[in-house]
């Protein structure tokens, strides 16, 4: 079972090394789909509780005012959330994500990427700016990999739904295909899936760093005939 903590935060914009932000703002810290792979499992080490990444999310519950006051001045990019998925579960409870957007800076360039297809509850507050790009993940389109890799994420399919509806609504939309796992992820699928109705796709490869005892057990446990491969994938580029 999640464990949620609400705490108050000092600050939620933070510069971020997201090639294409200049800001972030983190609010959730934590996320609860479980993917094995998620590079943030270090934030685990600057907490007291000693629940393992996807077991909690802190959620800064006055975030809404603090983006009132730190947005005033900012200029640039800025990008939800990057300490957890804006629109997880949690969101539907205390809706900060909703509530951010309504506070947040209008002339500030928005970009949004996430998993999960109730991104389209904000598509009205989306609007009010200047420019912006909403993007979903997209690691693979086969359920069973899915579940694999991360098991409690919105299924692929909804995903895909959201954005051909968003791209109708007249919103810049993307893609984003990433960690690319060798040999499981049908990059030719997903083309000709979401070509019709995104902007652009960008694409990121597994990095073993922060997650190669999970991967490679769930390689060895669910795609056997694949575990050769990849640890020589591990010995050649990790």
């Amino acid at each position: 079972m999640t464990k949620i903590y609400e705490i108050k935060a000092r600050k939620v914009f933070h510069t971020t090394r997201i090639p294409e932000a200049d800001w972030g703002i983190n609010y959730y810290r934590g996320c609860t789909h479980g993917c094995i792979y998620c590079y943030l499992k270090f934030l685990c080490k600057w907490r007291r509780q000693k629940e393992k990444w996807g077991e909690f999310v802190d959620v800064k519950i006055n975030a809404p005012e603090l983006v009132t006051e730190e947005s005033k001045n900012k200029e640039g990019t800025v990008i939800l959330c990057t300490s957890g998925d804006a629109y997880q579960p949690i969101d539907k409870k205390y809706q900060l994500t909703r509530k951010i957007l309504k506070n947040l800076n209008s002339e500030l360039r928005l970009l949004v990427l996430t998993k999960s297809d109730p991104i389209l509850r904000d598509a009205d507050l989306f609007r009010k700016f200047r420019k912006c790009e909403l993007g979903l993940t997209i690691t693979t389109l086969d359920r069973d990999v899915k579940r694999v890799f991360e098991p409690f994420s919105p299924n692929p399919h909804k995903r895909l739904k959201a954005l051909k509806k968003l791209k109708k609504k007249g919103f810049h939309t993307y893609v984003f295909v990433g960690p690319i796992f060798p040999y499981l992820t049908d990059l030719d699928e997903i083309f000709r899936e979401v070509s019709p109705f995104v902007d652009h796709l960008s694409f990121e490869d597994l990095n073993l760093k922060p997650c190669k005892k999970e991967v490679s057990e769930a390689i060895r446990t669910n795609f056997p005939e694949l575990e050769e491969k990849y640890k020589n994938l591990s010995r050649k580029f990790w």
